[in-house]
């Protein structure tokens, strides 16, 4: 459910679409098509043309009004009289997805795992007090609501040596192995967060932080989403963080993201310009898209946002937050592992690789900057079919769109 604070969110919607037919031999035909539009005060959001036959065209326009306004009716009627043909399409059907940065509500919770619900082969299945701590933890994530105060955890003496074991591991590995703009913003964090190997940074002053750089924000989560809902709030420049944090039984290994993924392997990142940019374009092209093309975006993501490589001064430098929060793999694709290949990135190529989840990588995307891994991944989302154009509106914090749709279940 969303927001009861938020019943209706407050974004424009185009809501009416139609097929207008022109004959293609009148000269000043679409001009006279189009002036019913603006003598009636009705906005275009979308005009599309498509030879149909011989000396006929098509035009598919869209509009912010409805087709039973005053407005709309009037300009219906007159465009009637100047064209061949006028009708009023239903809306394009398309799977849901949020319009407003309140409806991630709706999808927050819908976690995988169910939680605390944890297999038996996790580190912390047979620990009752770590399950409880998951409980206490997975409670604040599944309280909060878009608008609230970002839950503060309290972590314990325990917790907060896992994070320093996880944090000094990798402390010599970012030095040598992580992108210029990774350490830049590692060490801001350290300066204006209280972020450091002493303790486990709160995810809200993290927040903070970022929003100020790029306007990302972290929301916190209990578990794993589905590639979808994940992908979707990246469209609206938030980022699903988890809270809880490894099984101290296993401080370098974990089967699934927790603190340590998040603030170290991805944070540092969304504080980059490019970066977000990237991120965002994936999120936007995932909002209505089909299963397939989300099957195809959620691949780019991982050979990028999470094991992607940018070259540096001739050196492959990591910028993937699974490669940046795991020592071993770290070291896999960086000090030259003979086992791995490394291919250009190219989102096309990504989209068609499947990866595995519990191994090191077979191959791994080199782009040739954070710019460049923007640039191609923009240019891919453009040429995916599309229903509709989608574009986030942060003074709203809405999703504007130029055709009139519905989401469905």
């Amino acid at each position: 459910m969303t927001n009861p604070s938020h019943p209706h969110p407050p974004y424009p919607e185009p809501r009416t679409s139609l097929l207008i037919e022109l004959q293609g031999d009148r000269p000043g035909a679409l001009e006279a098509a189009l002036k019913p539009f603006a003598r009636h005060g009705v906005s275009l959001t979308h005009i599309e043309s498509r030879p149909r036959r011989a000396q006929t065209f098509d035009f598919y326009v869209d509009c912010d009004s409805e087709a039973d306004e005053a407005a709309m009716r009037a300009t219906i009627a007159e465009l009637r009289e100047a064209a061949v043909g006028v009708v009023v399409l239903d809306h394009k059907n398309v799977p849901w997805f949020p319009r407003h940065a309140a409806e991630l509500d709706r999808i927050a919770n819908n976690t995988l795992d169910a939680g605390v619900a944890l297999e038996a082969d996790h580190p912390g299945f047979a620990d009752p007090h770590y399950r409880a701590r998951r409980a206490m933890v997975d409670g604040l994530a599944r309280g909060y609501r878009h608008g609230g105060e970002f839950p503060v955890v309290e972590y314990s003496g325990a917790e907060h040596a896992t994070w320093r074991e996880v944090y000094g591991r990798l402390a010599p590995l970012r030095r040598r192995f992580a992108c210029t703009e990774y350490r830049r913003a590692l060490a801001d964090l350290e300066r204006h967060c209280q972020f450091g190997m002493d303790r486990i940074a709160q995810g809200r002053a993290v927040s903070d932080f970022l929003q100020s750089r790029t306007g990302f924000r972290l929301r916190p989560v209990a578990g794993l989403l589905c590639p979808r809902d994940f992908l979707n709030g990246l469209a609206f420049r938030v980022f699903f963080s988890t809270q809880y944090i490894r099984h101290p039984s296993k401080p370098f290994y974990t089967p699934e993201p927790d603190v340590c993924h998040e603030l170290l392997g991805h944070a540092p990142m969304f504080a980059d310009p490019a970066f977000a940019d990237l991120s965002q374009e994936i999120g936007l092209a995932s909002l209505g898209a089909s299963d397939d093309d989300i099957e195809r975006l959620a691949r780019c993501y991982w050979h990028s946002v999470e094991f992607g490589l940018v070259r540096e001064g001739g050196e492959r430098k990591a910028y993937g937050a699974g490669l940046l929060s795991s020592f071993g793999e770290l070291e896999h694709a960086c000090a030259g592992s003979s086992c791995a290949r490394f291919i250009e990135w190219d989102p096309g190529a990504a989209a068609k690789r499947r990866y595995p989840v519990t191994e090191y990588q077979p191959v791994y995307f080199v782009a040739e900057s954070l710019l460049d891994a923007k640039i191609r991944m923009r240019a891919f989302c453009e040429a995916l079919p599309r229903q509709f154009y989608a574009r986030y509106n942060p003074a709203t914090d809405s999703i504007w769109v130029d055709r009139a749709v519905r989401r469905t279940d």
